[in-house]
Formats: structure tokens, C-alpha cells, sequence
């Protein structure tokens, strides 16, 4: 991470050769320039050559802003996949999803062959109430096709001022016809937090993202199942299956609200002084009730932490498949009216120095969901994707130079909760039927095996 001083250098000289090429050159030239920084002078001066020469004698005049924004990117990108430049508008996007409030529809979405799938409308949503499905395909916005769009564009343009209306063209299986449908946008509040009572002795938590809500609304489903279970209450299930992780903060905070005391999380950034390590405050929300944590290949991040520091603690029982494994920590840095910096600063460890980066949570006890034969096709042509599979990802520096990294798991979780096998071992754990002992001793004997 560059200093204070040296970015405004930066910043300079990428200013001053928009205006003028030569001015960058003189600088670079300048006598004052430090034996130890005269190799990066002679990049940006390659750079700013570049920039002019761009500019002069490109087929189309470029614009010098979209020129800057793409070097500026192309030099993150080169470090690891997180580290990134966010414009204005984007880092606007990303404090309006942290806050979980926003004007849209109400639709949770991927892409699929182009076009945007439904994977399902949120409850009480402009979209639940026009009847919007789980699968539907949305092929036009305001009657303009998707086809070319990237999901973020795509996104960007269903989100929009509460009360203004956007005409969706929906494709929907069993449907002969396209059809459109008339949405008005109105204000989406996000819960990171679902719950319920599995039967009458299970507190089932689903923690889908940690943005600004989620350690409140986590506290809220913990007092509402306390009181709708009373004395039958036999432990807690969270789940952080998919959970892509958001706030570190948040992380930090989910993990308290489980512990009495100890470590949480040590991030450690390039340097000894930028180490900090995070610890728990007494008080645990469910009085030492039993906990199962629930993770798989989508679990990252955040997720990671949790699981983590409830695992090294010896607090919760991790069930299901290796995580995700993306052990760094991204820190957003504001650049004023341009936007900010979202830059990789920290790795992190759990409370028993272990770095997941790459690596990824592996649970006491291993339960694999059984895919659907479609699912066992791509998995087998794609493989399982994690941290350890993506370019330029950071190493994981405790790992042997001859040792292979690994990370991430199958991310399938059944709809159908009496197929979900992960989740009713978890019920099984936490009522008795099946022991933590028993299962660690018959993973070892299969391993032998």
C-alpha cells in the first residue's frame, strides 16, 4: 500500500500528463528523485508516453477518463482478484449494500445464457407482489434486451428511485410466450438474518451476508426462538452455507455474540505495526447453548471467520464442506469525489494462527449434499471452484512450495430441507441421534481406508 506522500505523487503526475506529456517527463527527470525510486519514475514515464500516444493517434478520440479509470484497473487487477478501483457511482452501490437498504425490485438474480434468472423474489418485495418466480428468465428491461449486458449493468438498471416504474419481458417455463410485466420500484430492505424452529427444540439461523444489520437482527432471532422454544430448546444451527462474507466488523461482532472471551481474528498486513488481533467481550447471547455452524464451498470471508474463531474455540461444531478460502482483507480507501480504492492490506488467521487463505475451513465433520445428475455433469467437466483456483490469487505463505492449495467444495444446498442432508446431521448432532465422537472416528477409519 502506497504512503500518503507517494500517492499524491502519483496523483500528480498522472494529472499533469493528461494536461501535458512533457510536464510528466520533467518530473520524472527531476534531480530530486531518489536513487531507490528512479526505476518507478521510468515506468510512469513509459506510461505517460503511452497515455500521449494513445491519445494522439488512436483510430477514435478516446475519453481521458474511461483511459485513466482502465489503467488504474489494469494495476489492480494485476495484484489479486479483490483489490479494485470502485468509480463513483459503483462505490456508491457498495455503501448502499452494506446498508442493506435500496430502491429495486426485490429480486435476488444470476445470469444465465445471457440473460438475468430469478433465483428468487425477496418476501414483501415489488416483485414478490407482481409474481415473480424462482427460475423466471428476464430477457428485455423497459422492452431493451439484456443480450450484451454484464449482471452488474443489468442490476444497475432494475435499481432505480422508489415509485418509478420498469416494464420486465419475462420468459417462464411452461409458459408458451414471453410476457411482460409492470414492476414499481419501492424501498428493499435487506434481513441478513432468517429464521425458525425445526421442530420444537432446533433454533435454525441463516446468516446469508454481514452487512450493518446483521449482528442485531442476529440477536433478535436469538431472544424470539429463546422465547417460542423455552426449556425444549436443545441448541442452535447457523448457517453460513453461500455466505459470501461483507463486513469484517460484522464478522468480528457475530463472533462475540457466541464467545465469552479470547481471540476472534489476527490480521496482519505487510508490516509488524499494521498487526491487530480482535478479541471477545463476555457475554454469549444463547448462555453456552450447543451450536452447529454450517459451511460449503460458497461460505467465504466473513463466513470464514466465524467459522474460524467458533471452530478454534471449540464453541460450535463445523459441519459440511471445505469453504471458499479467501483469507485476505480488503480495506476501502476513498479517493474524495473520484470514487475509492478497495486494496488488499491484511491477510487474516483465526485464533489459532491458522491463514485460510487458499486453503479454506475444513469442518470436523465432512457431510457432502448428493448433487442432482445435471449438477454432477458440470461439477465433473468444472471442478469445484474456490480461492486456490482463481489468477493471481495471494499464496498461502504457510504452505510447503511442493504442496498443492485447495480450496472451496461443492455450494449446493437442496431447497427441499428433507434432502438437505447437511442441515438434518446438524439436527441429529444437536438432538442426540448422532455423536461428534462417532463421526470424527469413522471419517479417520474411512481416510485409512
Amino acid at each position: 500500500m502506497m504512503r500518503k506522500s507517494e500517492y499524491a505523487l502519483w496523483a500528480l503526475l498522472v494529472v499533469a500528463v493528461i494536461a501535458a506529456g512533457t510536464t510528466m517527463v520533467s518530473l520524472a527527470r527531476s534531480p530530486s528523485a531518489s536513487a531507490a525510486n528512479s526505476e518507478i519514475y521510468k515506468q510512469l514515464d513509459l506510461f505517460g508516453e503511452v497515455l500521449e500516444r494513445v491519445r494522439a493517434d488512436y483510430v477514435e478520440e478516446p475519453k481521458d477518463a474511461k483511459l485513466i479509470e482502465s489503467a488504474i484497473n489494469g494495476m489492480l487487477t494485476a495484484l489479486d482478484p479483490h483489490s479494485a478501483y470502485l468509480n463513483p457511482k459503483h462505490f456508491r452501490d457498495m455503501q448502499v449494500q452494506t446498508r442493506g437498504e435500496f430502491g429495486g425490485l426485490g429480486i435476488e438474480v444470476t445470469m444465465e445464457n445471457g440473460v438475468v434468472k430469478v433465483v428468487s423474489p425477496i418476501e414483501d418485495t415489488p416483485a414478490a407482489r407482481a409474481g415473480l418466480m424462482s427460475g423466471d428468465l428476464i430477457t428485455h428491461l423497459d422492452k431493451e434486451q439484456i443480450l450484451g449486458l454484464t449482471l452488474q449493468e443489468a442490476v444497475e438498471k432494475m435499481r432505480g428511485p422508489v415509485n418509478s416504474p420498469i416494464m420486465l419481458t419475462i420468459v417462464r417455463e411452461g409458459v408458451e410466450d414471453p410476457f411482460e410485466v409492470k414492476v414499481v420500484r419501492d424501498m428493499i430492505h435487506i434481513n441478513p438474518v432468517k429464521y425458525n424452529a425445526e421442530g420444537d427444540d432446533v433454533g435454525y439461523i441463516r446468516i446469508t451476508t454481514f452487512n450493518e444489520q446483521t449482528t442485531e437482527n442476529l440477536v433478535k432471532a436469538v431472544n424470539d426462538l429463546e422465547k417460542q422454544l423455552g426449556s425444549n430448546l436443545k441448541g442452535y444451527i447457523i448457517d453460513l452455507r453461500n455466505n459470501p462474507g461483507a463486513l469484517l466488523d460484522q464478522a468480528i461482532s457475530v463472533s462475540d455474540s457466541f464467545l465469552d472471551q479470547g481471540s476472534i481474528v489476527l490480521t496482519r498486513g505487510r508490516n509488524l505495526e499494521e498487526t491487530q488481533r480482535s478479541n471477545a467481550r463476555k457475554g454469549d447471547i444463547t448462555d453456552g447453548q450447543k451450536i452447529v455452524v454450517l459451511i460449503n464451498g460458497g461460505s467465504a470471508s466473513a463466513s470464514e471467520i466465524v467459522a474460524g474463531a467458533l471452530q478454534d474455540h471449540k464453541r460450535a461444531t463445523v459441519i459440511g464442506t471445505r469453504s471458499f478460502g479467501k483469507g485476505s482483507v480488503q480495506t476501502i480507501i476513498p479517493l474524495g469525489s473520484s470514487g475509492a480504492l478497495r486494496l488488499t492490506t491484511a491477510r487474516y488467521y483465526t485464533p489459532s494462527g491458522r491463514s485460510i487463505q487458499a486453503k479454506g475451513i475444513d469442518p470436523e465433520i465432512l457431510v457432502e449434499e448428493e448433487l442432482p445428475e445435471e449438477l454432477k455433469k458440470k461439477q465433473d467437466v468444472l471442478g469445484t471452484r474456490g480461492e486456490a483456483n482463481l489468477r493471481g490469487h495471494l499464496k498461502n505463505e504457510a504452505t510447503e512450495e511442493a504442496e498443492e492449495e485447495k480450496s472451496g467444495s461443492s455450494s449446493y444446498v437442496p431447497e427441499d430441507k428433507e434432502k438437505d442432508t447437511q442441515l438434518n446431521y446438524a439436527l441429529d448432532i444437536l438432538r442426540g441421534i448422532k455423536s461428534v465422537d462417532d463421526a470424527a472416528l469413522k471419517q479417520k477409519a474411512e481416510a485409512a481406508n
